[in-house]
């Protein structure tokens, strides 16, 4: 028995050399080492497949005819890199020469397949490639005399493993050498033991980075962690390399279809100044992504279109390019037969402002002009009908745009759609993607279905009910369209509508490349490592000898906002988090970490900012720069007692004052910041590779909460770790919400149609309307012909009744009926695009209540103000949790279930309460073990000072803020903490121990009370 790494390579000869490998044996008898390549190979390709053009050559150059071509094929490779040159072929003088031929997507040209296998495919054992010396090559792969793949292999057996072959090619093989120039000659160097494969593009010597090119543990595509499966017993573990990668189709599908050159330019300082800098590198597929683009298109061939497929990838896992070849491939794919399984393929994302990588990367692949159509912002609605209707084969757009043209489109009878969706969720359930079906749907055959159940002819059928039918049949799913949904969190109504059924009921993916996965491969980093937990202790007093009943839901809101928003409890925590920032973020990265803040809402951000500005400013920390980041306008006091509206344009500002733009934010913290405050945005989407510890201060579940913290897990040289402080969740709710997405989310069944009609019977108990109502409203609203000036006005005219009817319900009634109708239009709407049940009078109360929805009242949703009748009495924030968050390998954790009722059985609608008695119940909630010197400190002076003090008052109205918070207010502060500090000793001792507090709290108060003294009438 042969053990050594000599019988290895050999055994990956025989397969290559084989029939099915498609290579011929490989020598180095006519390979120049100086310019890295097999002449005599390349001349013989060329005059097998292309006889005319190199007798041309032959006869105008005579005996300088290879000399001149390799010049010339050299020329092309300086300026346009291998790739290019490999795909496009070179021209010398007139004389166009193909340097490789593709496999033809038809069996129809015979000349284009005879060329296809002219192709010179050679491997090579111990390649000698260097001018300096005979260091050699386990396996070299080369193409009609190019050299394109390096392969280093190593036995376990002999006490070396992949890591060995690595550091093989970081420190034995010279980048200067020929062969190893980028783009020039070798593009792909793999890494090989008898388990594992690493896989690099680029020979930097000891900065090469290597990316694993295993298939996972349980294979691709399935549940699993990092490495292989364990093997069937029938060869190698690691086979499928040569066997599906290196195998003569395999590569040049590769070649033609997926490598690239990857341009990106990035700006970076130098010396203080910004410059662009344009980087190159060379994009090899991960085994996951040539696995389900191959997997994909392969099922596509055999079922041909009409058929839905989600693939769960993690975050980092190179959505973007997945899509984008699989997009490529799909565009010209055909079936058994030659013909063209799809008219276009249209990329749809969520995303208002396109995805670039998504748009360059597919254009980058373009091999003809105007096979890609990018509807950006910088177009219109009438720009994607006209791509639709002129049947472009890729378009690129947002979701957002089909609602206007969804009437607009061509006929579509005969055309077949491939719709790839980038990030998959509940908006493809909502009334966006329903435009997008009924502007794409081939409807014949569903108007055919719809003809035989109500035995008409079709002509009938469309005369009667011209529009009521046609919303009926772009119902369900249609055999010319097929979607491709893509994401990393799939929730219950994905899992439905694009998931594989299951034998037993279930639904599940049909391609997976867990979280899991991304993490121990190192694609991704594990954010749910390094993780702190606070919990915030609170005891709030009634502030008022009244006791006034509130309505008890909002009166807790209120408390809990009071609590949320109070002076002390933002000023405790941002100096938990800028101390936190300062000892740990700072420090990471080479010194270029970056911190982000999540808050609860967009005051919440905007009173963080104002107390971060005020620390940092406090303490003189020069090493913390703040932005923020909000839609919309939020109004609020500022220090001195004036509402200011505040914006993030305007809040936002650099060291010179000049006022930083929303698009600018991006680059601005990649830059000049380091801290990041955000109210719901840049939670989803944002990719900043630098993030590196989160802040959170705000309830987050599920998909959310696995969104918001994958911020983090971008990796970049230099990052190791993330490091998030959490205020409000716990340990175990993050836990909860990551399980679910860790592996792979499954549903457990289908949705229960029927539901839907107990839900239709719950809404006609309420008899706010009848059949009468119904038939009358539809008679306008799916009229035939032109809209009158006079339609809208008769629908709401009928609607008024019934909404007079829906006021004179009691509260809790009213309530109940907004939750029953509100989740009759929800989840019907997700059913008719799940199934086709052509129910006339169900789509017809669906249209009405539709708009009966949105004639319904709001209910009058005052805010209840408890400010002034509210005392934060005690407060204190103590660390709960420290260490890492362990998720477990366990199917049963990532099992969702769709709902059982449509409606909650009983809609509690809270009674009023006493203000005391819903304090009671929130302290004890939140009430942690309190000692005397963890007393409100600032609370109990303020009140003493402020109340009733009309002296102070004056003053305030009278001065400026800086006189009066230096001149004036030190003495008023200085008697009346020393009469607290009389009083009680053990709650104010602090105060006097300490100079840095008692200034600290001095100068809040001093603002607090300017502020309010000066607002006072």
């Amino acid at each position: 028995m042969q053990d050594n790494e000599k019988r290895f390579e050999q055994d990956i000869e025989s397969f290559l050399l084989s029939p099915t490998g498609g290579y011929i044996k490989g020598d180095l008898n006519t390979y120049t080492r100086e310019k890295a390549i097999d002449m005599e190979k390349l001349i013989a390709f060329l005059s097998a497949s292309q006889p005319k053009e190199w007798e041309r050559q032959i006869k105008r150059d005579g005996a300088d005819a290879k000399t001149r071509l390799y010049r010339c094929l050299q020329t092309n490779i300086d300026s346009e890199g291998l790739i290019h040159v490999l795909r496009h072929g070179i021209i010398d003088r007139g004389i166009k020469f193909k340097l490789a031929f593709f496999r033809p997507e038809t069996s129809l040209n015979d000349t284009v397949i005879k060329q296809y296998s002219d192709n010179v495919l050679t491997c090579t054992r111990q390649f000698k490639y260097s001018t300096q010396n005979e260091n050699s090559i386990d396996m070299v792969l080369s193409l009609n005399g190019i050299p394109i793949v390096a392969v280093e292999l190593k036995n376990q057996l002999k006490g070396q493993s992949v890591d060995n072959a690595k550091r093989q090619f970081m420190y034995d093989r010279d980048p200067r050498e020929f062969i190893f120039g980028f783009n020039n000659r070798i593009l792909v160097y793999f890494a090989v033991d008898l388990y594992e494969v690493a896989m690099t593009t680029h020979l930097k010597g000891k900065d090469t980075f290597f990316l694993p090119f295993n298939q996972g543990s349980n294979g691709a595509g399935e549940i699993g962690g990092a490495g292989n499966p364990q093997g069937d017993g029938e060869g190698y573990i690691t086979s499928y390399l040569w066997e599906k990668v290196l195998q003569k189709d395999a590569l040049l599908d590769i070649l033609q279809r997926y490598i690239h050159l990857d341009v990106s330019e990035t700006t970076e300082k130098v010396n203080g100044k910004r410059k662009t800098k344009t980087s190159k590198k060379i994009i090899f597929p991960r085994y996951h992504q040539l696995d389900v683009v191959t997997k994909l298109t392969a099922d596509v061939r055999v079922n041909g279109n009409g058929k839905n497929y989600l693939i769960q990838h993690s975050a980092g896992s190179g959505k973007s390019n997945s899509i984008a070849w699989l997009a490529y491939r799909l565009s010209t794919l055909h079936d058994q037969d030659n013909n063209s399984v799809f008219t276009s393929v249209i990329v749809v994302t969520d995303r208002r402002v396109l995805d670039n990588q998504l748009q360059n990367t597919i254009s980058g692949f373009d091999h003809i002009d105007g096979v890609v159509e990018t509807i950006d912002e910088k177009k219109t609605s009438k720009d994607l009908r006209d791509a639709i209707n002129d049947g472009k084969k890729i378009i690129i757009t947002t979701l957002q745009k089909f609602p206007v043209i969804y009437e607009e489109i061509d006929d579509n009878k005969g055309r077949r759609f491939a719709i790839i969706v980038d990030e998959a969720h509940s908006s493809q359930t909502g009334n966006s993607a329903k435009k997008l079906k009924a502007a794409l749907a081939d409807v014949e055959e569903a108007l055919k279905e719809y003809a035989e159940i109500e035995n008409q002819a079709e002509s009938e059928v469309e005369d009667t009910e011209d529009q009521l039918v046609k919303e009926l049949i772009t119902h369900g799913r249609h055999k010319n369209l097929s979607f491709f949904a893509f994401t990393a969190t799939p929730k219950e109504k994905t899992l439905e509508m694009f998931g594989e059924k299951q034998g037993d009921g279930t639904f599940r993916p049909f391609h997976i490349y867990s979280m899991r996965q991304a993490i121990e491969e190192e694609f991704i980093l594990d954010v749910l490592k390094n993780y702190m937990t606070y919990r915030t202790c609170f005891k709030i007093a009634k502030n008022t000898p009244d006791n006034p009943e509130v309505p008890a839901t909002k009166a807790v809101k209120a408390v809990r906002r009071y609590q949320e928003l109070h002076p002390h409890n933002l000023q405790q925590k941002t100096a938990v988090m800028v101390e936190q920032f300062r000892e740990i973020t700072k420090n990471k990265i080479g010194g270029n970490a970056k911190a982000m803040v999540v808050t609860a809402s967009r005051l919440h951000a905007v009173r963080y900012y104002h107390e971060f500005k005020r620390y940092i400013e406090k303490n003189k920390y020069n090493d913390i720069d703040i932005l923020i980041a909000f839609s919309g306008v939020i109004n609020d006091l500022n220090d001195y007692g004036k509402t200011v509206a505040y914006t993030e344009e305007g809040m936002n500002k650099r060291a010179d004052g000049s006022t930083i733009k929303e698009k600018q934010l991006p680059e601005e913290f990649h830059h000049d910041f380091n801290c990041l405050i955000v109210a719901e945005k840049y939670q989803t989407g944002f990719d900043e590779p630098l993030l590196h510890t989160m802040f959170v201060d705000k309830k987050l579940d599920g998909v959310k909460a696995v969104q918001t913290l994958s911020r983090l897990n971008r990796t970049c040289r230099g990052k190791e770790d993330t490091f998030i402080l959490d205020f409000v969740n716990s340990a175990e709710d993050m836990k909860k919400s990551f399980s679910r997405f860790f592996e792979s989310t499954i549903l457990d069944e289908e949705i229960n149609i029927n539901l839907i009609y107990q839900t239709q019977s719950i809404l006609r108990k309420f008899k706010l309307y009848n059949d009468a109502d119904i038939k009358n409203f539809i008679k306008i609203y799916y009229k035939n012909g032109e809209q009158t000036d006079k339609d809208l006005g008769k629908m709401t005219a009928l609607l008024k009744p019934v909404v007079d009817r829906y006021n004179n319900l009691d509260v809790e009634k009213r309530y109940e009926y907004r939750m029953t109708i509100r989740n009759f239009n929800k989840w019907y709407s997700y059913i008719a695009q799940v199934v086709r049940m052509f129910d006339k009078s169900l789509q017809k109360e669906f249209a009405f209540t539709s708009y009966l929805a949105k004639m319904i009242p709001k209910e009058n949703d005052k805010k209840i103000e408890l400010e002034d009748k509210l005392r934060l009495e005690f407060y204190k924030l103590e660390e709960t949790f420290k260490g890492d968050i362990v998720l477990e390998s366990n199917a049963s954790y990532g099992t969702l279930s769709n709902p059982k009722r449509f409606v909650p059985e009983s809609v509690i609608v809270s009674d009023d309460e006493l203000l005391e008695n819903i304090i009671r119940k929130i302290n004890e909630r939140f009430n942690g073990t309190f000692t005397e010197g963890d007393k409100v400190i600032v609370e109990t002076i303020y009140n003493k000072i402020v109340k009733d003090n009309k002296k102070l008052k004056t003053y305030a109205k009278n001065n400026d803020a800086e006189v009066f918070e230096r001149s004036i207010f030190p003495n008023i502060f200085k008697k009346i903490a020393q009469e607290c500090y009389m009083e009680s000793m053990t709650s104010f001792s602090k105060l006097f121990e300490d100079k840095k507090f008692y200034n600290s709290v001095m100068e809040e108060i001093a603002r607090e009370s300017y502020k309010d003294l000066r607002s006072e009438k």
